[in-house]
Protein backbone atom coordinates (compact mmCIF):
# COMPACT_ATOMS: atom_id res chain seq x y z
CA UNK A 1 0.00 0.00 0.00
CA UNK A 2 1.32 3.43 -0.98
CA UNK A 3 1.17 6.19 1.61
CA UNK A 4 0.92 9.96 1.08
CA UNK A 5 0.91 12.81 3.59
CA UNK A 6 -0.56 16.22 2.65
CA UNK A 7 0.39 19.41 4.53
CA UNK A 8 -1.79 22.52 4.25
CA UNK A 9 -1.62 25.62 6.43
CA UNK A 10 -4.84 27.47 5.69
CA UNK A 11 -8.31 27.16 4.21
CA UNK A 12 -7.42 27.64 0.53
CA UNK A 13 -4.71 24.98 0.70
CA UNK A 14 -7.21 22.64 2.34
CA UNK A 15 -9.59 23.10 -0.61
CA UNK A 16 -6.86 22.27 -3.14
CA UNK A 17 -5.55 19.38 -1.05
CA UNK A 18 -9.00 17.89 -0.66
CA UNK A 19 -9.47 17.79 -4.43
CA UNK A 20 -6.05 16.20 -4.98
CA UNK A 21 -6.86 13.56 -2.34
CA UNK A 22 -10.19 12.75 -4.02
CA UNK A 23 -8.51 12.25 -7.39
CA UNK A 24 -5.72 10.12 -5.93
CA UNK A 25 -8.26 7.83 -4.28
CA UNK A 26 -10.01 7.45 -7.64
CA UNK A 27 -6.72 6.40 -9.26
CA UNK A 28 -5.48 4.20 -6.40
CA UNK A 29 -8.23 2.63 -4.34
CA UNK A 30 -5.81 1.24 -1.76
CA UNK A 31 -3.81 4.42 -1.19
CA UNK A 32 -3.49 5.66 2.40
CA UNK A 33 -3.55 9.43 2.89
CA UNK A 34 -3.01 11.39 6.09
CA UNK A 35 -2.35 15.07 6.55
CA UNK A 36 -2.63 18.42 8.24
CA UNK A 37 -5.70 20.27 7.04
CA UNK A 38 -9.34 21.02 7.64
CA UNK A 39 -12.84 20.15 6.54
CA UNK A 40 -11.97 19.52 2.89
CA UNK A 41 -9.20 17.02 3.54
CA UNK A 42 -11.38 15.33 6.11
CA UNK A 43 -14.30 15.15 3.68
CA UNK A 44 -11.98 13.50 1.14
CA UNK A 45 -11.30 10.69 3.62
CA UNK A 46 -7.92 11.96 4.80
CA UNK A 47 -6.97 11.10 8.38
CA UNK A 48 -5.88 14.34 10.03
CA UNK A 49 -2.70 14.47 12.07
CA UNK A 50 -4.03 17.79 13.32
CA UNK A 51 -6.37 20.54 12.20
CA UNK A 52 -4.58 23.45 10.52
CA UNK A 53 -6.52 25.98 12.63
CA UNK A 54 -3.48 25.70 14.88
CA UNK A 55 -1.42 27.17 12.05
CA UNK A 56 -3.72 29.85 10.64
CA UNK A 57 -2.76 32.50 13.16
CA UNK A 58 0.95 32.58 12.36
CA UNK A 59 2.45 35.97 13.07
CA UNK A 60 4.96 37.69 15.31
CA UNK A 61 3.77 36.50 18.73
CA UNK A 62 6.18 34.28 20.60
CA UNK A 63 3.45 31.73 21.32
CA UNK A 64 2.57 31.39 17.63
CA UNK A 65 6.19 30.90 16.66
CA UNK A 66 6.71 28.30 19.40
CA UNK A 67 3.52 26.48 18.35
CA UNK A 68 4.71 26.34 14.75
CA UNK A 69 8.16 25.07 15.68
CA UNK A 70 6.61 22.46 17.96
CA UNK A 71 4.23 21.26 15.25
CA UNK A 72 7.06 21.19 12.70
CA UNK A 73 9.09 18.92 15.00
CA UNK A 74 6.18 16.66 15.90
CA UNK A 75 4.96 16.10 12.34
CA UNK A 76 8.50 15.53 11.04
CA UNK A 77 9.22 12.93 13.71
CA UNK A 78 5.88 11.24 13.01
CA UNK A 79 6.62 11.07 9.29
CA UNK A 80 10.16 9.77 9.77
CA UNK A 81 9.60 7.31 12.63
CA UNK A 82 5.98 6.18 12.41
CA UNK A 83 3.96 6.89 9.27
CA UNK A 84 6.89 6.66 6.81
CA UNK A 85 5.02 7.87 3.71
CA UNK A 86 6.23 7.32 0.17
CA UNK A 87 5.57 10.97 -0.62
CA UNK A 88 4.74 14.21 1.18
CA UNK A 89 2.73 16.83 -0.72
CA UNK A 90 3.30 20.32 0.67
CA UNK A 91 0.69 22.85 -0.41
CA UNK A 92 1.52 26.57 -0.23
CA UNK A 93 2.53 27.75 3.29
CA UNK A 94 6.14 27.99 2.22
CA UNK A 95 8.09 28.76 5.42
CA UNK A 96 6.59 25.92 7.43
CA UNK A 97 6.63 23.43 4.56
CA UNK A 98 10.23 24.11 3.57
CA UNK A 99 11.33 23.60 7.16
CA UNK A 100 9.56 20.24 7.23
CA UNK A 101 11.08 19.34 3.84
CA UNK A 102 14.52 20.13 5.25
CA UNK A 103 13.95 17.71 8.14
CA UNK A 104 12.83 14.99 5.71
CA UNK A 105 15.84 15.34 3.41
CA UNK A 106 17.80 12.10 3.16
CA UNK A 107 15.07 10.06 4.89
CA UNK A 108 13.83 8.28 1.78
CA UNK A 109 10.64 10.36 1.59
CA UNK A 110 9.89 12.23 -1.62
CA UNK A 111 8.69 15.81 -1.18
CA UNK A 112 6.56 17.57 -3.80
CA UNK A 113 5.61 21.22 -3.34
CA UNK A 114 2.35 22.35 -4.92
CA UNK A 115 1.84 26.14 -5.05
CA UNK A 116 5.45 26.86 -4.07
CA UNK A 117 6.65 30.06 -2.36
CA UNK A 118 6.35 33.11 -4.59
CA UNK A 119 10.11 33.60 -4.89
CA UNK A 120 9.50 35.76 -7.97
CA UNK A 121 7.80 38.32 -5.71
CA UNK A 122 10.31 38.55 -2.85
CA UNK A 123 13.22 36.78 -1.14
CA UNK A 124 14.40 35.05 -4.29
CA UNK A 125 17.14 33.28 -2.34
CA UNK A 126 14.48 30.85 -1.06
CA UNK A 127 14.76 29.06 -4.37
CA UNK A 128 18.05 27.59 -3.13
CA UNK A 129 16.19 25.87 -0.29
CA UNK A 130 13.58 24.58 -2.74
CA UNK A 131 16.32 23.16 -4.95
CA UNK A 132 17.97 21.48 -1.96
CA UNK A 133 14.97 20.01 -0.15
CA UNK A 134 12.11 19.61 -2.67
CA UNK A 135 12.08 16.81 -5.24
CA UNK A 136 9.50 18.33 -7.57
CA UNK A 137 7.82 21.73 -7.82
CA UNK A 138 4.22 21.83 -9.03
CA UNK A 139 3.68 25.46 -10.00
CA UNK A 140 0.48 27.32 -10.87
CA UNK A 141 1.70 30.31 -12.91
CA UNK A 142 3.19 29.82 -16.39
CA UNK A 143 5.96 32.37 -15.84
CA UNK A 144 7.34 30.29 -12.94
CA UNK A 145 8.46 27.39 -15.12
CA UNK A 146 11.48 29.01 -16.77
CA UNK A 147 12.67 30.39 -13.45
CA UNK A 148 12.74 26.99 -11.77
CA UNK A 149 14.29 25.34 -14.81
CA UNK A 150 17.03 27.96 -14.76
CA UNK A 151 18.01 26.66 -11.32
CA UNK A 152 17.88 23.02 -12.42
CA UNK A 153 14.74 22.24 -10.41
CA UNK A 154 12.31 19.54 -11.54
CA UNK A 155 9.16 21.55 -12.27
CA UNK A 156 5.73 20.86 -13.74
CA UNK A 157 3.21 23.53 -14.67
CA UNK A 158 -0.20 22.42 -13.39
CA UNK A 159 -2.28 25.46 -14.25
CA UNK A 160 -4.03 27.52 -11.59
CA UNK A 161 -6.51 25.55 -9.45
CA UNK A 162 -9.09 28.31 -9.58
CA UNK A 163 -9.61 27.88 -13.31
CA UNK A 164 -11.40 24.55 -12.81
CA UNK A 165 -12.35 24.66 -9.14
CA UNK A 166 -13.92 28.11 -8.96
CA UNK A 167 -17.73 27.72 -8.99
CA UNK A 168 -19.84 29.37 -11.64
CA UNK A 169 -21.36 32.73 -10.76
CA UNK A 170 -24.19 32.40 -8.27
CA UNK A 171 -27.73 33.22 -9.30
CA UNK A 172 -27.97 36.82 -8.16
CA UNK A 173 -31.72 36.91 -7.55
CA UNK A 174 -31.64 33.68 -5.53
CA UNK A 175 -28.62 34.79 -3.51
CA UNK A 176 -30.15 38.20 -2.72
CA UNK A 177 -33.45 36.63 -1.73
CA UNK A 178 -31.71 34.07 0.50
CA UNK A 179 -29.82 36.76 2.42
CA UNK A 180 -32.49 39.47 2.49
CA UNK A 181 -30.69 41.79 0.07
CA UNK A 182 -32.39 44.30 -2.23
CA UNK A 183 -31.94 43.29 -5.87
CA UNK A 184 -32.39 46.93 -6.93
CA UNK A 185 -29.48 48.26 -4.84
CA UNK A 186 -25.78 47.90 -5.77
CA UNK A 187 -23.87 45.55 -3.45
CA UNK A 188 -20.42 46.31 -2.07
CA UNK A 189 -18.76 43.39 -0.25
CA UNK A 190 -15.84 43.47 2.17
CA UNK A 191 -13.39 40.59 2.53
CA UNK A 192 -11.17 41.41 5.54
CA UNK A 193 -9.03 38.26 5.44
CA UNK A 194 -8.96 34.73 6.79
CA UNK A 195 -6.35 34.99 9.56
CA UNK A 196 -6.66 36.61 13.00
CA UNK A 197 -3.56 38.72 12.37
CA UNK A 198 -5.05 40.06 9.12
CA UNK A 199 -8.24 41.04 10.93
CA UNK A 200 -6.22 42.85 13.57
CA UNK A 201 -4.47 45.07 11.03
CA UNK A 202 -7.11 45.33 8.30
CA UNK A 203 -10.69 44.84 9.41
CA UNK A 204 -11.39 48.17 11.13
CA UNK A 205 -9.99 50.23 8.25
CA UNK A 206 -11.68 48.17 5.51
CA UNK A 207 -15.03 48.36 7.27
CA UNK A 208 -14.43 52.03 8.13
CA UNK A 209 -13.94 52.83 4.46
CA UNK A 210 -17.23 51.10 3.69
CA UNK A 211 -18.99 53.13 6.39
CA UNK A 212 -17.77 56.37 4.81
CA UNK A 213 -19.07 55.16 1.47
CA UNK A 214 -22.42 54.27 3.05
CA UNK A 215 -22.80 57.80 4.45
CA UNK A 216 -22.16 59.34 1.04
CA UNK A 217 -24.29 56.84 -0.88
CA UNK A 218 -27.21 55.49 1.16
CA UNK A 219 -28.46 53.72 -1.97
CA UNK A 220 -25.68 51.12 -1.54
CA UNK A 221 -25.89 47.95 0.52
CA UNK A 222 -22.97 46.13 2.15
CA UNK A 223 -21.96 42.62 3.10
CA UNK A 224 -18.96 41.33 5.03
CA UNK A 225 -17.51 37.91 4.26
CA UNK A 226 -16.78 35.77 7.31
CA UNK A 227 -14.08 33.24 6.41
CA UNK A 228 -15.29 29.79 7.54
CA UNK A 229 -12.04 28.97 9.34
CA UNK A 230 -12.45 31.93 11.73
CA UNK A 231 -14.47 31.40 14.89
CA UNK A 232 -17.34 33.74 15.70
CA UNK A 233 -15.50 34.89 18.82
CA UNK A 234 -12.53 36.08 16.74
CA UNK A 235 -14.62 37.64 13.97
CA UNK A 236 -17.60 39.23 15.71
CA UNK A 237 -15.67 41.90 17.62
CA UNK A 238 -14.72 43.55 14.32
CA UNK A 239 -18.24 43.68 12.85
CA UNK A 240 -20.23 44.64 15.94
CA UNK A 241 -21.66 48.12 15.58
CA UNK A 242 -22.32 47.91 11.85
CA UNK A 243 -25.56 47.19 10.05
CA UNK A 244 -23.69 45.34 7.31
CA UNK A 245 -24.91 41.83 6.63
CA UNK A 246 -22.37 39.13 7.55
CA UNK A 247 -22.25 36.06 5.31
CA UNK A 248 -20.18 33.08 6.39
CA UNK A 249 -18.80 30.31 4.19
CA UNK A 250 -20.12 31.58 0.83
CA UNK A 251 -17.07 33.49 -0.34
CA UNK A 252 -17.22 32.72 -4.06
CA UNK A 253 -20.96 33.23 -4.34
CA UNK A 254 -20.70 36.60 -2.60
CA UNK A 255 -17.79 37.65 -4.81
CA UNK A 256 -19.66 36.75 -7.96
CA UNK A 257 -22.85 38.71 -7.21
CA UNK A 258 -21.20 41.88 -5.89
CA UNK A 259 -20.95 45.12 -7.85
CA UNK A 260 -17.69 46.15 -6.22
CA UNK A 261 -15.29 44.63 -3.70
CA UNK A 262 -13.08 45.85 -0.87
CA UNK A 263 -10.47 43.15 -0.37
CA UNK A 264 -7.48 42.23 1.72
CA UNK A 265 -4.65 41.19 -0.60
CA UNK A 266 -4.49 37.49 -1.38
CA UNK A 267 -5.97 34.74 -3.54
CA UNK A 268 -9.42 36.29 -3.16
CA UNK A 269 -8.30 39.01 -5.59
CA UNK A 270 -7.61 36.39 -8.25
CA UNK A 271 -11.00 34.82 -7.61
CA UNK A 272 -12.65 38.21 -8.00
CA UNK A 273 -10.79 38.87 -11.25
CA UNK A 274 -12.02 35.59 -12.73
CA UNK A 275 -15.56 36.76 -11.95
CA UNK A 276 -14.58 40.16 -13.46
CA UNK A 277 -15.82 42.14 -10.47
CA UNK A 278 -14.12 45.55 -9.95
CA UNK A 279 -12.20 45.72 -6.67
CA UNK A 280 -9.72 47.61 -4.57
CA UNK A 281 -6.93 45.88 -2.65
CA UNK A 282 -5.90 47.03 0.80
CA UNK A 283 -3.18 45.73 3.06
CA UNK A 284 -1.24 46.85 6.10
CA UNK A 285 1.04 45.08 8.55
CA UNK A 286 3.64 45.85 11.19
CA UNK A 287 5.99 48.52 9.89
CA UNK A 288 9.06 46.38 10.53
CA UNK A 289 7.66 43.68 8.23
CA UNK A 290 6.72 46.24 5.61
CA UNK A 291 10.23 47.71 5.61
CA UNK A 292 11.65 44.20 5.27
CA UNK A 293 9.27 43.60 2.36
CA UNK A 294 10.48 46.77 0.61
CA UNK A 295 14.05 45.58 1.06
CA UNK A 296 13.53 42.09 -0.32
CA UNK A 297 10.74 42.44 -2.89
CA UNK A 298 11.45 41.59 -6.54
CA UNK A 299 8.39 43.29 -8.08
CA UNK A 300 6.46 46.45 -7.28
CA UNK A 301 2.95 45.00 -7.44
CA UNK A 302 1.19 43.03 -4.69
CA UNK A 303 -2.16 41.87 -6.12
CA UNK A 304 -2.31 38.81 -8.34
CA UNK A 305 -4.51 40.37 -11.08
CA UNK A 306 -1.89 43.10 -11.56
CA UNK A 307 1.02 40.64 -11.38
CA UNK A 308 -0.47 38.13 -13.82
CA UNK A 309 -1.34 40.78 -16.40
CA UNK A 310 1.68 43.01 -15.70
CA UNK A 311 -0.71 45.95 -15.57
CA UNK A 312 -2.14 48.26 -12.90
CA UNK A 313 -5.75 47.15 -13.23
CA UNK A 314 -6.62 47.04 -9.54
CA UNK A 315 -5.95 49.94 -7.11
CA UNK A 316 -3.48 48.82 -4.42
CA UNK A 317 -3.73 50.70 -1.12
CA UNK A 318 -0.72 49.49 0.82
CA UNK A 319 0.54 50.58 4.25
CA UNK A 320 0.44 54.43 4.43
CA UNK A 321 -2.10 54.55 1.56
CA UNK A 322 -4.32 52.13 3.45
CA UNK A 323 -6.84 54.61 4.89
CA UNK A 324 -10.62 54.75 5.18
CA UNK A 325 -10.71 57.82 2.96
CA UNK A 326 -8.73 56.19 0.15
CA UNK A 327 -10.83 53.02 0.32
CA UNK A 328 -14.00 55.10 0.02
CA UNK A 329 -12.63 57.24 -2.84
CA UNK A 330 -11.32 54.35 -4.98
CA UNK A 331 -14.44 52.23 -4.50
CA UNK A 332 -16.66 55.20 -5.33
CA UNK A 333 -14.84 55.64 -8.65
CA UNK A 334 -15.29 51.96 -9.56
CA UNK A 335 -19.01 52.22 -8.87
CA UNK A 336 -19.84 55.58 -10.46
CA UNK A 337 -17.21 56.31 -13.13
CA UNK A 338 -18.80 54.42 -16.03
CA UNK A 339 -15.76 54.49 -18.33
CA UNK A 340 -13.38 53.37 -15.60
CA UNK A 341 -15.75 50.60 -14.55
CA UNK A 342 -16.14 49.25 -18.08
CA UNK A 343 -12.39 49.42 -18.72
CA UNK A 344 -11.63 47.62 -15.44
CA UNK A 345 -14.08 44.80 -16.18
CA UNK A 346 -12.59 44.38 -19.66
CA UNK A 347 -9.02 44.24 -18.36
CA UNK A 348 -9.94 41.77 -15.61
CA UNK A 349 -10.96 39.42 -18.42
CA UNK A 350 -7.29 39.25 -19.48
CA UNK A 351 -6.39 37.39 -16.27
CA UNK A 352 -8.10 34.20 -17.38
CA UNK A 353 -6.47 34.48 -20.79
CA UNK A 354 -3.02 34.51 -19.16
CA UNK A 355 -3.71 31.29 -17.25
CA UNK A 356 -4.16 27.91 -18.94
CA UNK A 357 -7.30 25.78 -18.83
CA UNK A 358 -5.48 22.85 -17.20
CA UNK A 359 -7.23 20.97 -14.39
CA UNK A 360 -4.63 21.75 -11.75
CA UNK A 361 -5.59 19.17 -9.10
CA UNK A 362 -5.68 16.43 -11.76
CA UNK A 363 -2.20 17.42 -12.93
CA UNK A 364 -0.94 17.15 -9.33
CA UNK A 365 -2.64 13.80 -8.75
CA UNK A 366 -1.19 12.45 -12.02
CA UNK A 367 2.33 13.56 -11.03
CA UNK A 368 1.99 11.80 -7.67
CA UNK A 369 0.47 8.69 -9.29
CA UNK A 370 3.34 8.48 -11.78
CA UNK A 371 5.92 8.90 -9.00
CA UNK A 372 4.36 6.22 -6.81
CA UNK A 373 4.08 3.76 -9.68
Amino acid sequence: MKKVFIITGEYSGDIHGGKVAELLKEQMSDIQIEGIGGVNLKAAGVKLFCDHEKMAGFGLSLKMIIDHLSLEKRVSEYLINEYKPDLVLCIDYGTFNLRVAKRLKGRGIKVFHYIPPQVWASRKWRIKGIKKYVDKVLCIFPFEVDMYKEYGIDVHYCGHPLIKQLPEKANKEEFFQKHGLDINKPLVSIFPGSRPLELKFLANTLIGGAKLLQKKHPELQFCISHAPNLSDNVFDKYVNGTDFRVIKGENQALLSVSDSLILASGTVALEASLYQVPMIIGYKGPWILYLAYLLFRCINRVSLPNIVTDDDIVPELIQSKFTKENICYETEKLLYDKNLREDTIKKLGYVREKLSDKFSAKEVADCIFNELN
